[in-house]
Protein backbone atom coordinates (compact mmCIF):
# COMPACT_ATOMS: atom_id res chain seq x y z
CA UNK A 1 0.00 0.00 0.00
CA UNK A 2 1.68 3.40 -1.06
CA UNK A 3 1.56 6.42 1.25
CA UNK A 4 0.54 9.70 0.35
CA UNK A 5 1.12 12.84 2.37
CA UNK A 6 1.14 11.31 5.46
CA UNK A 7 -1.32 12.36 8.59
CA UNK A 8 1.31 13.25 11.62
CA UNK A 9 0.66 11.06 14.13
CA UNK A 10 0.94 10.90 17.68
CA UNK A 11 1.33 7.30 20.29
CA UNK A 12 0.50 7.39 23.19
CA UNK A 13 1.81 4.99 26.06
CA UNK A 14 -0.17 4.72 29.50
CA UNK A 15 2.53 3.01 31.44
CA UNK A 16 2.53 1.46 35.18
CA UNK A 17 4.92 -0.32 36.53
CA UNK A 18 5.57 -1.43 32.88
CA UNK A 19 8.96 -1.82 32.35
CA UNK A 20 9.13 -5.82 31.76
CA UNK A 21 7.20 -5.30 28.29
CA UNK A 22 7.77 -1.88 27.58
CA UNK A 23 9.96 -2.00 25.03
CA UNK A 24 8.49 -4.54 23.05
CA UNK A 25 5.14 -2.11 22.98
CA UNK A 26 7.70 1.10 21.57
CA UNK A 27 9.40 -1.67 19.19
CA UNK A 28 5.98 -2.60 17.44
CA UNK A 29 5.44 1.12 17.33
CA UNK A 30 8.81 2.02 15.43
CA UNK A 31 8.43 -1.21 13.35
CA UNK A 32 5.02 0.49 11.99
CA UNK A 33 4.79 0.70 8.20
CA UNK A 34 3.29 3.86 8.48
CA UNK A 35 5.35 7.06 10.01
CA UNK A 36 4.25 8.08 13.57
CA UNK A 37 5.57 11.40 14.28
CA UNK A 38 5.65 10.92 18.18
CA UNK A 39 5.89 8.46 20.92
CA UNK A 40 4.99 9.77 24.19
CA UNK A 41 5.51 7.53 27.47
CA UNK A 42 2.98 8.72 30.56
CA UNK A 43 4.45 7.34 33.26
CA UNK A 44 1.85 6.69 35.83
CA UNK A 45 3.58 6.87 39.13
CA UNK A 46 5.83 3.47 38.07
CA UNK A 47 8.39 1.99 41.00
CA UNK A 48 10.10 -0.12 38.71
CA UNK A 49 12.52 0.74 36.02
CA UNK A 50 9.88 2.13 33.24
CA UNK A 51 11.83 5.25 33.22
CA UNK A 52 15.08 3.48 32.43
CA UNK A 53 13.54 1.82 29.22
CA UNK A 54 11.55 4.54 27.87
CA UNK A 55 14.53 6.91 28.07
CA UNK A 56 16.51 4.65 26.04
CA UNK A 57 14.70 4.94 22.72
CA UNK A 58 15.79 8.31 21.51
CA UNK A 59 12.35 9.06 19.82
CA UNK A 60 10.43 8.81 23.34
CA UNK A 61 9.30 11.94 24.99
CA UNK A 62 8.96 10.26 28.39
CA UNK A 63 6.88 12.35 31.28
CA UNK A 64 6.37 11.29 34.79
CA UNK A 65 3.38 12.38 36.62
CA UNK A 66 1.61 10.98 40.15
CA UNK A 67 -0.22 7.96 40.49
CA UNK A 68 -3.70 8.62 39.12
CA UNK A 69 -4.90 5.79 37.14
CA UNK A 70 -5.05 4.74 33.50
CA UNK A 71 -8.30 8.00 32.25
CA UNK A 72 -5.11 10.17 34.22
CA UNK A 73 -2.11 9.13 31.84
CA UNK A 74 -3.95 9.03 28.52
CA UNK A 75 -5.52 12.53 29.43
CA UNK A 76 -2.02 13.58 29.98
CA UNK A 77 -0.96 11.87 26.62
CA UNK A 78 -3.91 13.80 24.88
CA UNK A 79 -2.94 17.53 26.09
CA UNK A 80 0.63 17.02 24.98
CA UNK A 81 0.03 15.98 21.67
CA UNK A 82 0.55 18.33 18.53
CA UNK A 83 -0.17 16.15 15.73
CA UNK A 84 -3.19 15.71 13.52
CA UNK A 85 -4.38 12.08 14.74
CA UNK A 86 -3.79 9.92 17.83
CA UNK A 87 -3.62 6.50 18.40
CA UNK A 88 -3.46 4.72 22.04
CA UNK A 89 -1.14 1.55 23.24
CA UNK A 90 -1.35 -0.67 26.11
CA UNK A 91 2.21 -0.26 27.48
CA UNK A 92 2.04 -4.53 27.58
CA UNK A 93 0.31 -4.84 23.96
CA UNK A 94 2.17 -4.92 20.89
CA UNK A 95 0.61 -3.74 17.00
CA UNK A 96 0.77 -5.50 13.84
CA UNK A 97 3.27 -4.14 12.31
CA UNK A 98 0.63 -2.44 9.39
CA UNK A 99 -1.96 -1.00 12.00
CA UNK A 100 -1.36 2.46 11.21
CA UNK A 101 -1.21 2.33 7.65
CA UNK A 102 -4.52 0.42 7.31
CA UNK A 103 -5.92 2.32 9.85
CA UNK A 104 -5.26 5.83 8.04
CA UNK A 105 -6.01 4.64 4.60
CA UNK A 106 -9.60 3.21 5.90
CA UNK A 107 -10.08 6.81 7.56
CA UNK A 108 -9.08 8.67 4.52
CA UNK A 109 -9.43 12.15 5.94
CA UNK A 110 -12.84 11.53 7.62
CA UNK A 111 -12.40 13.57 10.90
CA UNK A 112 -15.14 12.62 12.47
CA UNK A 113 -14.79 9.06 12.12
CA UNK A 114 -13.43 6.44 14.97
CA UNK A 115 -11.19 3.53 13.31
CA UNK A 116 -10.49 0.49 15.21
CA UNK A 117 -9.81 -3.19 13.89
CA UNK A 118 -9.85 -6.90 15.68
CA UNK A 119 -8.00 -8.08 18.59
CA UNK A 120 -5.97 -11.32 19.13
CA UNK A 121 -5.23 -12.08 22.36
CA UNK A 122 -1.89 -14.47 23.09
CA UNK A 123 0.04 -15.61 26.76
CA UNK A 124 2.76 -14.11 27.47
CA UNK A 125 5.60 -16.64 26.79
CA UNK A 126 7.10 -15.27 30.08
CA UNK A 127 4.81 -17.14 32.50
CA UNK A 128 5.07 -20.55 33.85
CA UNK A 129 2.50 -23.59 32.45
CA UNK A 130 1.09 -23.60 35.24
CA UNK A 131 0.06 -19.88 35.80
CA UNK A 132 -0.96 -20.18 32.40
CA UNK A 133 -3.44 -23.16 32.49
CA UNK A 134 -5.12 -20.17 34.91
CA UNK A 135 -6.17 -17.71 32.45
CA UNK A 136 -8.64 -17.23 30.04
CA UNK A 137 -6.84 -16.39 26.25
CA UNK A 138 -10.21 -16.74 23.44
CA UNK A 139 -8.04 -18.16 20.91
CA UNK A 140 -9.57 -16.35 17.85
CA UNK A 141 -9.50 -12.59 16.60
CA UNK A 142 -12.61 -10.46 17.78
CA UNK A 143 -13.58 -7.01 16.93
CA UNK A 144 -12.28 -4.27 19.88
CA UNK A 145 -13.61 -1.02 20.25
CA UNK A 146 -10.21 -0.28 22.35
CA UNK A 147 -8.23 2.76 23.49
CA UNK A 148 -5.72 0.19 21.90
CA UNK A 149 -7.15 -0.58 18.56
CA UNK A 150 -8.31 3.20 17.99
CA UNK A 151 -7.18 5.80 15.75
CA UNK A 152 -8.82 9.14 16.00
CA UNK A 153 -7.82 12.56 14.64
CA UNK A 154 -7.46 14.80 17.71
CA UNK A 155 -9.83 17.08 16.67
CA UNK A 156 -12.79 14.56 16.69
CA UNK A 157 -11.35 13.38 20.34
CA UNK A 158 -11.14 16.45 21.83
CA UNK A 159 -14.42 17.25 20.75
CA UNK A 160 -15.70 14.06 22.55
CA UNK A 161 -14.22 15.32 25.64
CA UNK A 162 -11.75 14.17 27.73
CA UNK A 163 -11.64 10.54 29.63
CA UNK A 164 -13.57 10.54 32.72
CA UNK A 165 -10.79 10.03 35.71
CA UNK A 166 -13.33 9.32 38.23
CA UNK A 167 -13.63 5.59 36.49
CA UNK A 168 -11.16 3.20 37.81
CA UNK A 169 -12.40 0.53 34.89
CA UNK A 170 -14.06 1.20 31.66
CA UNK A 171 -13.09 4.54 31.40
CA UNK A 172 -12.46 3.97 27.24
CA UNK A 173 -16.05 2.06 27.23
CA UNK A 174 -17.30 5.54 29.03
CA UNK A 175 -15.28 7.58 26.02
CA UNK A 176 -16.74 5.98 23.67
CA UNK A 177 -20.33 5.82 24.47
CA UNK A 178 -19.94 9.99 24.38
CA UNK A 179 -18.68 9.71 21.30
CA UNK A 180 -21.39 7.29 19.71
CA UNK A 181 -24.44 9.65 21.83
CA UNK A 182 -22.26 12.75 19.85
CA UNK A 183 -23.01 11.25 16.32
CA UNK A 184 -19.11 10.15 15.66
CA UNK A 185 -18.90 6.95 12.89
CA UNK A 186 -17.09 4.20 13.63
CA UNK A 187 -15.23 1.89 11.28
CA UNK A 188 -14.24 -1.52 12.36
CA UNK A 189 -11.69 -3.30 10.46
CA UNK A 190 -11.63 -7.04 9.27
CA UNK A 191 -7.69 -6.95 10.10
CA UNK A 192 -6.35 -7.72 13.54
CA UNK A 193 -4.51 -4.69 14.27
CA UNK A 194 -3.83 -5.26 18.00
CA UNK A 195 -2.18 -8.09 20.06
CA UNK A 196 -3.37 -8.34 23.69
CA UNK A 197 -0.48 -10.13 26.16
CA UNK A 198 -2.60 -11.88 29.05
CA UNK A 199 -0.24 -12.43 31.81
CA UNK A 200 -2.53 -12.46 34.80
CA UNK A 201 -1.69 -9.16 36.08
CA UNK A 202 -3.23 -6.85 33.24
CA UNK A 203 -4.96 -3.49 34.59
CA UNK A 204 -8.92 -4.61 33.73
CA UNK A 205 -8.11 -8.43 35.00
CA UNK A 206 -6.76 -6.86 38.81
CA UNK A 207 -9.05 -3.91 38.82
CA UNK A 208 -11.98 -6.27 37.86
CA UNK A 209 -11.28 -7.93 41.34
CA UNK A 210 -12.61 -4.35 43.24
CA UNK A 211 -14.22 -2.26 40.61
CA UNK A 212 -17.02 -3.38 38.25
CA UNK A 213 -18.55 -1.20 35.23
CA UNK A 214 -21.38 -0.21 37.53
CA UNK A 215 -20.26 3.11 37.79
CA UNK A 216 -20.22 3.88 33.83
CA UNK A 217 -23.21 1.75 32.88
CA UNK A 218 -24.94 3.86 35.36
CA UNK A 219 -23.80 7.36 33.63
CA UNK A 220 -24.19 5.85 30.51
CA UNK A 221 -28.16 5.85 30.99
CA UNK A 222 -28.65 8.88 32.93
CA UNK A 223 -26.66 10.71 30.28
CA UNK A 224 -29.19 9.17 27.48
CA UNK A 225 -32.31 9.80 29.59
CA UNK A 226 -31.24 13.12 30.32
CA UNK A 227 -31.26 13.29 26.16
CA UNK A 228 -34.58 12.02 25.52
CA UNK A 229 -32.70 8.59 23.91
CA UNK A 230 -33.29 5.31 24.83
CA UNK A 231 -30.76 3.49 27.45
Amino acid sequence: MSINAPVTTTVVIPAYNAGKFLAEAIDSVLGQTYPVTDIIVVDDGSSDDTQVVARSFPRVTYVHQSNGGVASALNHGVRLTKTEAIAFLSADDVWKADKLERQHNAQAGQKNTLVFGHMQQFISPDISPEVSATLVCPPDPMPAFSAGTLLASLECLRAVGPFNESFHVGEFMDWYGRAKDAGVDTIMLAETVSMRRVHGANHSTKTLKTKSYAPVLKALIERRRAQGQKP
